[in-house]
C-alpha cells in the first residue's frame, strides 16, 4: 500500500511492517499505540522504525492512518475522551483546557 508520511511516499505491506518490527523492543506506551503481533508499540516508535526519520518529522495521525489501513489495531490515548458538552460552562471548559482547576460554585 502506498502512503505518505512526512511528505514522503512509502510502499508498506503488512508483512513488511511485521518484518521491520521483529526484534524491536516496545517502548512504554504513553499515547497512541498500535498492536503488531502480540506487542503494543507507541505509534511514533513504529513510524521511526518504518520511515527511518526523526519522530518530530511526522505526526502520530499519519502513522496511525497507515497502520489502520494495513489492518493493524490502533488505540488512542486512554482516558482522553472529552467531557460531554453542556455539562460544563464555557468558563469551566476553558479553564479545564488550560489545566486550571474548575472555578468553585457561586452558591455559597
Amino acid at each position: 500500500m502506498r502512503c505518505v508520511i512526512a511528505r514522503f511516499p512509502f510502499e508498506l505491506t503488512k508483512g513488511g511492517v511485521l518484518d521491520s518490527m521483529k526484534g524491536v523492543k516496545p517502548e512504554p506506551v504513553t499515547g497512541e499505540s498500535v498492536t503488531i503481533g502480540r506487542r503494543h508499540y507507541p505509534v511514533k516508535q513504529v513510524g521511526q522504525v518504518l520511515t527511518r526519520q526523526d519522530r518530530r518529522d511526522f505526526s502520530a495521525a499519519e502513522v496511525t492512518r497507515a497502520m489502520a489501513q494495513l489492518g493493524f489495531t490502533c488505540r488512542s490515548v486512554p482516558g482522553a475522551a472529552p467531557a460531554p458538552v453542556g455539562v460544563l460552562s464555557s468558563l469551566q471548559r476553558a479553564s479545564a483546557m488550560l489545566g486550571a482547576p474548575a472555578p468553585a460554585s457561586a452558591t455559597a
